[in-house]
């Protein structure tokens, strides 16, 4: 009926232009759509190769006797990981690097320590890392390159800090990161 009035007003053919062209915009909208779903629906399934995990330190005073460990399990030896130190300092900590022990036990290995002597900033250019008001994170890797985890299982890794002050203030937290490397 719609349609028959139109054509007497000598509107039919805006009538079938505007039809087909809704048409076409609509199917461009239901295309799009469809392909945003299976995009997300592709990606949501997809794992994050990343572990990472930090400690507060509390009161801001890392204490000798407060050495966090962090369990990562090792499924993929085939893959290569980099491994990383986690620190978050005020920007009112007092030297310019921080010595670790950073031990390592893995998987039905025993404890392996390495002493980390990690430079936080310089004077001349300031703190390394990134910076929200006056708290820094700095994530330095200590290995000296990717490395492969050669046994299936759970690895263990631990942070105590060894300078001469205890306990050594001003550190928010610490924290260990592992990634893949894609």
């Amino acid at each position: 009926m719609i349609f028959s009035q139109l054509k007497k007003s000598g509107l039919g053919k805006l009538f079938y232009f505007c039809k087909n062209h809704f048409v076409k915009i609509y199917q461009n909208k239901v295309s799009i759509f469809l392909l945003t779903v299976v995009i997300f629906s592709l990606t949501a399934c997809s794992t994050i190769d990343i572990f990472e995990k930090s400690t507060p330190i509390p009161g801001h005073q890392w204490k000798y006797g407060l050495q966090p460990e962090y369990n990562f399990t090792v499924s993929d030896t085939a893959s290569f990981y980099n491994v990383y130190v986690i620190l978050r300092h005020t920007d009112a900590y007092r030297y310019n690097n921080i010595w670790i022990n950073f031990g390592s036990k893995f998987a039905g290995d025993t404890l392996q320590l390495r002493r980390l002597d990690i430079t936080l900033g310089k004077d001349a250019n300031g703190w390394e890392g990134t910076c929200v008001g006056d708290i820094w994170e700095l994530r330095k890797s200590v290995t000296q390159g990717p490395i492969k985890f050669n046994k299936v299982g759970t690895y263990t890794f631990s942070l105590a800090q060894i300078m001469r002050e205890d306990p050594l203030p001003e550190i928010i937290s610490v924290g260990v990161r592992v990634e893949k490397v894609k």
